[in-house]
């Protein structure tokens, strides 16, 4: 499997983030981190396949099962021993390829390479690697890839005894802070999103559709001829559907009186957009501009906030007290507490962006410059049927920050 050569990540980016990561971490203790696998959807089908993003950071390499080794000043591939039927029906791991992508030249079959893992394992204490999370996370409701679970069992085989550090802080550390070419794919997945949002938006457009997937499918339709892809699974929700956050079905009936929310991303090169518009499918009433227009006072509270040295906790709670304020005006709430707010405000203002749509980050550290984050306050009515959320990108600059993902469509009606 050849790699897309026109990719604005070099072999030199790759190799800069394992060295900084080494810098980082600064212990004796061999690193080895593994590649996504593959996940079963039905029979002898998988899903369609999503690198390890931390994985993806070091290497940038889209191949499962591969696994990086970094030991002193020595680094190697293992790659994977594929059957005949995987090299007949997906086709052969190069080896030059996976070279030339990392900046790695050394890359072993799996017993080659384990045979010399395996051989330092049983000689050091310690071991680095990226902690497997649980195999199901009870409040998400999902299963988790075995990768890394996989990883460790396998490391323990070759040497119970060795002690397990955990990279997660460093390499969240790491991908916190943008380096130029991040911000460029970020910057040209937000463009591309904005694009599609301005074509199938028009009003010209919105009269026309009678469903949400109609909505979906020209959404999906505008990222694919731009050479891209969802970053994540889009919300296309109206009505009283727009009330449930993270609605997927997006197969309601659109009505004249109703409002429409979005919130969609493109994905370039694994970094993904992420914004939120609601839009009315014809006129709205004064209800439902008043809902708007608060939520969009409350977005432009919270990014007037950001700079460097914000503290996002003490951040969160300026933005509910003034989302209480709003709440308040619109006759929603009596008394500002957590427990009023959070009925019609039931999530976080902002996460950070990046390889993940939901992207790692130290909540608990000063906002540095060339962090993104989103910026996404809403409002929530299942009682009016009203669901409004407004969602934007914003780079933290050493004067204050920037909004990436600025467009006409910040509005309530084209």
């Amino acid at each position: 499997m050849e790699f897309v050569t026109e990719s604005r990540f070099t072999s030199e980016f790759f190799a800069g983030n394992r060295q900084r990561l080494r810098e980082l971490f600064t212990g004796t203790a061999p690193i080895v981190i593994t590649a996504n696998g593959l996940l079963q959807k039905g029979g002898d089908n998988t899903f369609a396949f999503a690198q390890d993003a931390n994985f993806w950071y070091l290497t940038g390499i889209d191949e499962p099962d591969v696994i990086l080794v970094m030991d002193r000043d020595k680094e190697y591939l293992i790659v994977p021993e594929l059957s005949q039927v995987q090299r007949t029906f997906d086709g052969a791991i190069v080896d030059e390829a996976l070279s030339r992508r990392s900046g790695i030249d050394k890359v072993y079959s799996d017993k080659a390479g384990w045979e010399q893992l395996a051989g330092r394992l049983k000689k050091v204490k310690h071991a680095a690697t990226v902690a497997p999370a649980p195999g199901y996370i009870d409040d998400l409701g999902f299963y988790t890839n075995p990768a890394r679970a996989r990883l460790v069992q396998r490391m323990k085989t070759e040497n119970e005894a060795v002690e397990l550090l955990d990279l997660a802080p460093h390499l969240s550390r790491l991908r916190m802070i943008k380096q130029p070419e991040e911000l460029a794919a970020i910057q040209a997945a937000i463009d591309i999103t904005n694009q599609t949002l301005k074509e199938i938006l028009a009003a010209r457009k919105l009269a026309g559709y009678g469903h949400e997937y109609e909505v979906e499918a020209e959404l999906t339709r505008g990222f694919r001829r731009r050479a891209s892809d969802h970053a994540f699974t889009p919300i296309v929700a109206s009505g009283e559907r727009a009330c449930t956050i993270h609605y997927l079905a997006n197969n309601g009936s659109l009505a004249a009186d109703e409002l429409l929310l979005l919130d969609v991303g493109a994905e370039v090169e694994h970094y993904a957009a992420d914004l939120a518009r609601t839009v009315a499918v014809s006129t709205p009433t004064r209800r439902q501009q008043t809902i708007y227009e608060a939520v969009a006072d409350v977005q432009a509270f919270a990014i007037d906030l950001l700079k460097p040295g914000t503290l996002l906790k003490e951040y969160e709670a300026s933005v509910e007290h003034y989302m209480g304020e709003k709440l308040r005006e619109l006759g929603l709430i009596k008394t500002i507490s957590h427990e009023n707010v959070r009925h019609y405000f039931p999530h976080a203002t902002s996460h950070f962006l990046g390889l993940n749509v939901h992207d790692v980050g130290d909540y608990n550290r000063p906002l540095e410059p060339d962090v993104v984050l989103t910026v996404e306050p809403g409002i929530y009515i299942p009682e009016e049927a009203i669901g409004v959320r407004i969602e934007d990108d914003i780079l933290i600059t050493p004067q204050g920050n920037k909004i990436l993902s600025n467009s006409p469509l910040r509005k309530l009606s084209s």
